[in-house]
């Protein structure tokens, strides 16, 4: 059998903070999953995005280390329309989540703006433009 992509693993410094952001963003994560020491919610497509505190992952590698400096890798969520990534974005800043790059038309076509988690994990919201 070959290997099939299936998930997507973030390790969280502070889970109900997490789960807070990305219940914002849509997901559906279920109620009391704070208190689980893994969390997982299906994405469209069958993929899933999971939640590890960081105490659980260091249960069977002790040695482990956050990455350091800027993110590499972001998740980005596909809004509806340019106004709806303008919506998110105020409501997940005004959450008092970091917004790195505020909404703004990018020369590629789309309304584009990109927050960082609560663990720093890049998060970008895009929307076509429409044409013009």
């Amino acid at each position: 059998m070959t290997p099939r992509f299936d998930l997507i693993g973030l390790v969280t410094t502070d889970l109900t903070r997490s789960l807070d952001f990305y219940r914002r963003l849509g997901l559906d994560i279920p109620a009391g999953a704070e208190t689980e020491p893994h969390v997982e919610a299906a994405l469209p497509g069958g993929l899933r995005l999971a939640w590890d505190p960081v105490t659980t992952i260091r249960s069977f590698d002790p040695g482990w280390a956050p990455a350091t400096g800027s993110p590499r890798v972001a998740l980005a969520f596909r809004c509806a329309d340019p106004a709806e990534v303008d919506r998110y974005y105020a409501e997940l800043t005004g959450a008092g989540f970091d917004g790195h790059l505020p909404p703004f038309d990018a020369e590629w076509g789309m309304r584009y703006a990109v927050l960082h988690d609560p663990d720093g994990n890049g998060v970008e919201l895009f929307a076509s433009l429409p044409a013009t």
